[in-house]
C-alpha cells in the first residue's frame, strides 16, 4: 500500500525589528489580505505565530481550538 504524504509550506517569518520599526500594520494587512501565517522571530527564534482571522475561523468550525494545546 503506499502512503500518501502531505507536503507542509514552510510559513513566512517576520523578525521582532520590523515590528519595531513601525511595520506591524503592513504585516498584519498582508497576512490578513493573503490568508496565510507566519512566524515572529525574536533572536532567531520563533516566538509568536500569528494566523489571519479567517483561518482561525475555519480551524475552529474544524474543530480545532488552538487554545487547548
Amino acid at each position: 500500500m503506499t502512503e500518501i504524504k502531505k507536503s507542509i509550506t514552510p510559513m513566512e517569518h517576520y523578525n521582532m525589528s520590523d515590528f519595531l520599526r513601525g511595520q506591524a500594520s503592513k504585516i498584519m494587512t498582508s497576512i490578513s489580505e493573503t490568508d496565510t501565517s507566519a512566524f515572529v522571530l525574536k533572536n532567531g527564534r520563533p516566538v509568536v505565530v500569528v494566523i489571519s482571522n479567517e483561518r482561525y475561523e475555519r480551524l475552529l468550525k474544524a474543530g480545532i481550538d488552538i487554545n487547548e494545546y
